[in-house]
């Protein structure tokens, strides 16, 4: 059986390979930067594992005060990588308490009660260790398989400082002199080794899934505008029936070949970007929108009545025509011409509806441009190709 220095020098190996692994990846693919603070993390766990055994040998209060300060941190990194991977902005929520925590345990480490100085240490790791597989189980919206694991674990890892923090507790060790050695610990120590191995081995897992998405985004995007393309509408919407309750807006902007001839094509693509602009700001939830391509934009509504949706696209069309765009010959105004489709009780498919708000666009633009017109085959009362305009 292993006895407790080797315990710690498996800990130490593992999580200097998980730290060189994860630095490897960062260096080849560096926007990956929870993976950076993975390794990080794992680097300051190692330099505890280190000193915790020097400290078993020499049990120096100086050397108490960085093993558990360098155990807090470690753990700590861990947290604000899973607060990086899933997008949690609010940082100091973690900071703050457990810096507070660092603190403490430094000061009754330093009066001598080291046995409360573990005590507060092994709290504030299980705190933290809570937090990220709460963070996990509760925010985590990709492969939740992956997820759920990186939860367990992380509760399982909790659980095992837990138990040594209780031992001491129950035994009333407040003033220990030493290392602490029991079966909590041991146990603690074989539980850690497994689990910040899988838990490296599930940032790689991770770190492959972001990279997907990220992929699947790029492939979904329009490069200019950063609106959805093409691709994005038929993966959305390709497979839906459009029920009464759901329309699609088709935008062309006037005369654009006649901007880009007199103005070049660097005023055209800050047109582009000016009235991707206005659709985000009329955004709302349950409204998509699209760059199809060229000056072609799509917008489709969800949960609204066809009053509410052609509003929408109205005023969507008067805003844009406010927009003023500087070049070289002066200011520029620009207009945009809309066209509109709308599903029914039965269902409709999105090419039907698009073809409808392509001829209601095209209608739009015969009647004299700057304006957002509903098609004729909408079944909507009384719509015609020159129904309404913005």
């Amino acid at each position: 059986m292993l006895d407790f220095s080797s315990l710690l020098l498996a800990a130490g190996l593992s999580g200097t390979c998980l730290s060189i692994t994860m630095f490897a990846i960062w260096l080849t693919t560096p926007r990956a930067r929870f993976v950076l603070t993975v390794g990080c993390g794992m680097l300051v766990l190692v330099a505890h594992v280190v000193l915790f055994w020097r400290y078993t040998k020499d049990a120096s209060p100086w050397l108490c005060q960085v093993v558990l300060a360098l155990l807090t941190l470690g753990f700590l990194v861990l947290c604000l990588s899973a607060m990086q991977y899933l997008v949690i902005r609010n940082y100091r929520r973690a900071i703050l308490p457990t810096l507070a925590a660092m603190a403490a345990c430094a000061a009754v480490t330093y009066l001598g009660f080291d046995g409360i100085g573990f005590l507060i240490t092994y709290a504030a790791v299980t705190v933290l260790l809570a937090a990220i597989g709460t963070m996990f189980w509760m925010k985590g919206d990709h492969d939740r398989r992956i997820l759920l694991v990186v939860s367990f674990l992380s509760g399982v890892c909790g659980v095992s400082f837990a138990l040594c923090g209780l031992v001491l507790l129950a035994r009333g060790q407040w003033m220990l002199g030493a290392a602490p050695d029991n079966w909590a610990e041991q146990l603690n120590s074989v539980v850690a080794v497994a689990c910040m191995t899988g838990l490296g081995a599930l940032t790689l897992s991770l770190h492959h899934l972001q990279a997907q998405i990220e992929l699947k985004a790029e492939t979904m995007t329009d490069p200019l505008t950063g609106l959805m393309n093409r691709r994005a509408l038929t993966s959305l919407y390709g497979d839906r029936s459009f029920g009464p309750f759901m329309a699609i807006a088709m935008f062309d902007l006037d005369h654009f070949k006649r901007t880009n001839d007199v103005f070049g094509h660097p005023v055209g693509d800050k047109v582009l970007c000016r009235f991707a602009a206005v659709i985000r700001k009329y955004g709302k939830a349950g409204v998509d929108a699209f760059r199809l391509g060229g000056e072609e934009f799509v917008l489709v509504m969800s949960r609204i009545t066809p009053e509410k949706a052609h509003d929408l696209a109205s005023r969507i069309g008067v805003a844009f025509g406010t927009e003023i765009v500087p070049t070289d010959n002066g200011p520029l105004r620009s207009t945009v011409s809309g066209g509109m489709g709308f599903g029914v009780a039965d269902g409709r498919t999105l090419d039907e509806v698009m073809a409808d708000a392509d001829a209601a666009l095209y209608a739009a633009k015969r009647a004299g441009r700057n304006r957002v017109l509903i098609g004729a085959e909408t079944g909507q009362p009384g719509a015609g190709p020159a129904l309404r305009s913005a």
